[in-house]
């Protein structure tokens, strides 16, 4: 824009200087007409150069116009552009905040939930039962027992907060007869899983339970009278559970 004004300026100049020329010409001709002498072809001569120059300068100031014009509307189209931008970054920040926002919130939930998981086998003596009495079963290799919801001494699994939890547990059987586990809910017998093994080939089977459960409620398995299961140091009979998530 600068230079632009300065081409102004210059020509603005330009056409002043052609503008005396003209009057100095209408001059002249005055003089002539009370002169009856004949003009000097030198004089016509630079009056013809006088008036093509000032129509040259008002061109050039046309087209100058023209341009700036031109310059001032493509600056009003950016400053637009720029304005939308401006205002679409403003949103971009608000989202950012929003989600940042959201994300702490669900962090700071996710640090307060319980984290409850166990697992643990049952024992390195081989065989167990059969009894004449049911027993309950302690699982007593405990391998993982985050929220320490699982006692190993009891064979108790409690929950410490009200929400939905996953249980699994499996039994193998060696020579043993007939294998069993009973799953009890309060000293409730919720499930009940046989099967028959009567030869050296082990038997196994896995149950697993979904289950809502309030704080405090108790699970724990039970191996019937005349039942038998089967572990050693290969963990093959074994307990697990966790909290799947908060009621």
């Amino acid at each position: 824009m600068r230079v632009v004004a300065g081409l102004l300026l210059l020509l603005l100049g330009l056409c002043g200087s052609g503008a005396q020329g003209e009057a100095g010409g209408l001059g002249e001709v005055a003089e002539i007409n009370q002169n009856p002498d004949p003009k000097h072809p030198a004089e016509e001569s630079t009056q013809q150069s006088t008036k093509q120059t000032t129509c040259d300068v008002w061109t050039e100031l046309r087209a100058l116009r023209d341009m700036v014009v031109e310059q001032k509307v493509h600056m009003e189209l950016l400053q637009r552009e720029n304005s939308d931008l401006q205002t679409r970054l403003s949103s971009s920040e608000s989202e950012l905040l929003i989600s940042k926002s959201r994300i702490d919130q669900l962090e700071r939930e996710n640090a307060e939930q319980p984290k409850v998981a166990f697992y643990a086998a049952l024992t390195d003596a081989r065989t167990l039962g059969p009894y004449n009495t049911d027993i309950t079963l302690k699982y007593s290799k405990v391998f993982t027992n985050i929220g320490k919801a699982y006692n190993p001494s009891t064979g108790f699994f409690t929950a410490p907060v009200k929400g939905v939890y996953s249980l699994q547990f499996t039994v193998m059987g060696y020579n043993a007869g007939v294998i069993s586990v009973q799953v009890y809910k309060n000293n409730q017998r919720i499930m009940s899983n046989w099967e028959r093994n009567t030869d050296v080939n082990p038997e196994y089977f896995t149950k697993s339970l979904v289950l809502e459960l309030t704080a405090g409620d108790e699970i724990h398995l039970v191996l019937p009278s005349g039942h038998s299961i089967f572990d050693d140091s290969n963990n093959y009979s074994t307990f697990s559970g966790s909290l799947l998530f908060t009621l």
